[in-house]
């Protein structure tokens, strides 16, 4: 007799996703195992700023999801581009240099849309996401395409939307509960859980269980081994529990490891920010408008096209690429021209400032001469062209080994302004292989029987990079397919 139709382990948006799904499918006794303690509840999901990548051929599309759009952004319909399969395909294609698992992909795209609807027809409430990929131009804002909407509350609120729904539909959830092995039958189906908790260990029996508790980014031991020097030491964005547990689980029954091991999702920081995710803070360390300005590392050089793309397409490789700087840290610079485009988020830490570059520099733990003479050199070649932070402008340098590509203004108007960054891990790409029913495959390429996952335990998807707004999309997909999944084999 099992305990349990379906056990869930996680707590974030992919499991909860999971969770409902699976009684939508028609397990009445679901469970979630959270490792976390009450106060600590919601994987990353309460770190991120919430925002939704979804394809629709049209912005009327989006009136479902936010029928207060047109309040909230006047003249929106003019605002938000179309961003239909082909461009989803193209953005993902991209920036993972054509490396993402086209069955994964065409899955996550095509169920974008419906997948964040039947969130919102559970009681995820949404809203237009103006301060994150909103810009500003003149009385209108403009937004990235695809990355237009995201949970109201941000993931704070997704975080607390989703609990409500579980509690609605009478999905048990255990605190402080870390499961540490998955039961096996002799036949190989998965049978069950084995449990850490605040009385002691104890088995859980269940017709199928869902692996939905995020990589292995807390774990420094993990880093070092498989992202390298000097990943063992970056700070995390987020929960401080996610440290492989599904997926030395799941490798432990001979799973198929699967996507790239070896790369993560990073973001430039505040260099001052905790070394795990402030609950407070939550998503608002992050420094993203880095390609209005430049960067500057401890030997006062430049190290990365800071106009390369657009934010949404970079961010999530460039705080990689800060980390490995000497020091594991570098100066964002900027001039007024371009304040007034600076994330809000950049309001919760106070800039180093001055009146002229020189006596900006002065103030920067870094080698002062020459980055004096790299910001002079950049200076000289940067252009005039018609600045557009809507586009990618073509606006660049001259003459530069390291080009600016795009939004290349002159550092001319004082005061001038440095924010003092580091990298900080969000979640990691190496997972496990799953099929469409979202069941995990074996070494020898064969379902395990009973075994699902989703979420960040999903591999194949993302490697080197990542478009803003597709990761709580792609829990949300791979979570409601492995729920429905799991009530099926577990009822």
């Amino acid at each position: 007799m099992n305990d349990y139709d379906v056990i869930v382990i996680g707590a974030g948006n992919a499991a909860m996703a999971a969770a409902v799904s699976a009684r939508d499918g028609g397990a009445r006794r679901v469970l979630m195992l959270e490792k976390a303690p009450e106060r600590l509840r919601g994987g990353n999901t309460h770190y991120s700023g919430g925002l939704f990548r979804i394809r629709y051929e049209h912005p009327k599309e989006l009136l479902a999801l936010v029928p207060e759009f047109e309040k909230q952004v006047p003249g929106f319909m003019r605002s938000v581009p179309a961003y239909p399969k082909q461009m989803f395909w193209a953005d993902l294609l991209r920036v993972t240099e054509g490396r993402t698992d086209r069955d994964l992909a065409e899955t996550l795209i095509d169920r974008s849309f419906d997948t964040i609807h039947w969130m919102h027809g559970k009681g995820v409430v949404m809203e237009a996401s103006v301060s994150l990929s909103g810009i500003r131009v003149g009385d209108t804002i403009k937004f990235t395409p695809g990355a237009v909407i995201r949970a109201k509350g941000e993931g704070v609120g997704l975080s607390r939307m989703w609990f409500d729904i579980a509690a609605a539909h009478e999905i048990e959830v255990r605190y402080e509960s870390a499961a540490t092995g998955l039961i096996q039958d002799v036949d190989g189906r998965i049978a069950g859980v084995r449990v850490r908790g605040p009385q002691g260990l104890y088995d859980l029996r269940a017709g199928a269980v869902v692996l939905g508790c995020g990589g292995f980014e807390s774990n420094p031991q993990w880093r070092a081994q498989y992202l390298g020097r000097p990943w063992d030491h970056a700070k995390v964005r987020g929960t401080q529990f996610n440290t492989g547990d599904g997926l030395r689980m799941a490798m432990e029954v001979h799973a198929l490891a699967f996507g790239q091991w070896t790369g993560c999702h990073s973001t430039p920081i505040n260099a001052e920010a905790p070394p795990f995710g402030d609950r407070k803070l939550t998503d608002k360390t992050n420094r993203l408008s880095y390609p209005y300005g430049i960067l500057l590392n401890r030997r006062g050089t430049r190290f990365y096209d800071e106009g390369e793309d657009f934010q949404f397409y970079t961010y999530a490789k460039v705080g990689g690429i800060v980390l490995t700087q000497p020091g594991g840290e570098a100066y964002q610079i900027f001039d007024q021209k371009v304040v007034h485009l600076l994330e809000p988020r950049y309001k919760t830490s106070q800039p180093i400032q001055a009146d002229t570059l020189d006596a900006l520099i002065d103030k920067l733990e870094l080698d002062r001469a020459q980055a004096k003479e790299t910001v002079a050199q950049y200076n000289k070649a940067a252009t005039n062209g018609a600045f557009d932070p809507t586009e990618r402008d073509g606006v660049s340098t001259k003459g530069l080994a390291l080009p600016k590509s795009n939004w290349a203004q002159k550092l001319d108007q004082p005061p001038y302004l440095a924010y003092p960054v580091t990298g900080g891990i969000t979640f990691t790409f190496g997972g496990v292989r799953i099929d469409a029913r979202g069941q995990v495959l074996n070494s020898a390429w064969a379902p395990i029987p009973g075994l699902f996952a989703c979420g960040e335990m999903v591999g194949g998807i993302f490697h080197f990079n990542y478009p803003g707004g597709t990761g709580l999309v792609s829990g949300a997909v791979f979570g409601r397919i492995a729920g429905t999944s799991a009530a099926q084999a577990g009822g």
